[in-house]
């Protein structure tokens, strides 16, 4: 090894090897470059230049300006002067040139000139490098769109490198999830998205290996901040991200764009709830209409009224002082219709706290949840194993309280809201109509 370096530190240098690596350095390069000695003659013209005008550096290389070949008559001076200008100039100087081709079309490029000095200091030349106009002006968008994204646009924006990581997150993206900008690169994404982090993950990985989806998709997740957790939506475009220096393209990361659609999802989804909810009593109207047993049309209120709106439904009928009787219900065990109870002349064993004689008291509505104890909040209240939500309504008829009807959750589903206390309400007065026309309730 010291015998090589020994060899190689006394050999002579390549006579021309720096002009041979200087011209691969200037035909190398992606803009349009040339140089103009002191007197303004031109030196260097590289192959970008000669791919933009047509001139080859054998035709351009030793010709004095631009007159008389890649310039008007009259514009050849005035560029010239501007060119060797910056020789004296501290800094580049920036100048939009109308040149000609050598096929004699015209092309308006953009050209950043600097001087140049030589070893005692004193103004040598300029060089100037110049890119087609619509060129540098599609850059200058890009660039542009970048810095808008970047900042604070209204839509989320991270890129992703190839592990997924963030990389870059503007403002908007960092608020919705609910971090610093700063804090979010780096770190997996499972670190502040909690559920929803699988999909959301497989669909990077997915855009990665297969390119742009062909349309965007909604992703439900659940976002950790300081608040506490938060379940959004967001509405997400991913795009593929290469290199465009790349013979083949190779993957950079992924832009991942979003919007906070959670609002208009909820009201959507809302609405096609109230919709159906709305259409089965009206099929439960039609048909509870055919029936001549009055105890038939109103289980079949009932079996129409519970889809999609609670597990089990029970109706409770008055049977004396604060004393209520089970005379139909839904199976216990399994979602089913309901029918009416064998041997329901029992009186239900309820507590004077009961959501369902508190209904009855009030005339109204009562909503109730298990908390934690759901087990024994459902065996304390005699309902089914594993209900965790209630809901009580008085069944009110010619003013009147013939019963208590009683729908109830899982503990896999929401509590009962205000909505469902109305639909609730709805329900039961068309039930206690029915119920009204039982022998005995005249």
């Amino acid at each position: 090894m010291s015998a090589f370096t020994e060899s190689t530190s006394d050999a002579a240098p390549v006579p021309g090897a720096g002009a041979d690596l200087l011209a691969a350095l200037l035909d190398g390069m992606d803009a349009a470059l040339c140089a103009f000695d002191a007197d303004g003659t031109i030196t260097h013209w590289n192959r970008e230049a000669e791919r933009i005008l047509g001139w080859p550096a054998a035709e351009a290389v030793g010709r004095r300006g631009f007159a008389g070949w890649a310039a008007r008559s009259a514009d050849a001076g005035d560029i010239l002067a501007r060119l060797m200008r910056a020789m004296n100039t501290p800094g580049r100087q920036v100048h939009d040139l109308a040149l000609l081709r050598k096929d004699g079309g015209r092309v308006l490029v953009r050209s950043q000139s600097a001087g140049v000095r030589g070893a005692d200091g004193a103004p040598a030349g300029v060089y100037c490098a110049f890119s087609e106009v619509h060129v540098q002006v599609d850059l200058e968008r890009s660039v542009a769109l970048s810095d808008v994204l970047f900042g604070d646009a209204p839509w989320g924006l991270v890129l992703t490198d190839a592990d997924l990581r963030p990389a870059v997150v503007n403002g908007h993206a960092a608020r919705a999830i609910g971090t610093a900008r700063a804090a979010l690169l780096g770190r997996p994404l499972g670190d502040v998205v909690r559920q929803g982090v699988e999909e959301l993950e497989g669909a990077l990985q997915h855009v990665l290996a297969e390119g742009t989806p062909a349309a965007p998709a909604d992703v439900w997740v659940t976002v950790a901040g300081p608040g506490g957790e938060r379940r959004r939506c967001w509405h997400s475009a991913f795009l593929r991200l290469a290199s465009p220096l790349t013979e083949e393209p190779v993957p950079l990361g992924v832009a991942w764009l979003f919007q906070d659609v959670t609002e208009e999802r909820l009201a959507a989804r809302e609405a096609d709830r109230m919709r159906f909810r709305w259409s089965q009593l009206h099929r439960a109207g039609q048909a509870a209409a055919e029936c001549e047993d009055p105890a038939e049309a109103a289980a079949l209120l009932l079996d129409f009224a519970l889809p999609g709106f609670a597990d089990h439904a029970l109706v409770d009928r008055v049977a004396g002082e604060r004393r209520l009787t089970r005379a139909l219900a839904t199976p216990p065990a399994v979602p089913g219709p309901s029918a009416p109870v064998t041997g329901g002349g029992i009186p239900l064993r309820y507590g004077p706290a009961h959501p369902a004689l508190q209904a009855w008291d009030r005339a109204g509505a009562v909503r109730a949840s298990a908390g934690r104890t759901a087990e024994v909040w459902a065996d304390a209240h005699q309902w089914p194993g594993g209900v965790a939500h209630a809901l009580c309504v008085a069944l009110r008829s010619r003013g009147r309280t013939l019963g208590v009807l009683t729908f109830l959750r899982a503990a896999g589903r929401a509590a009962f809201d205000r909505q469902d206390v109305a639909y609730g309400e709805t329900v039961a007065s068309r039930l206690a109509a029915v119920l009204d026309l039982l022998p005995g309730d005249g």
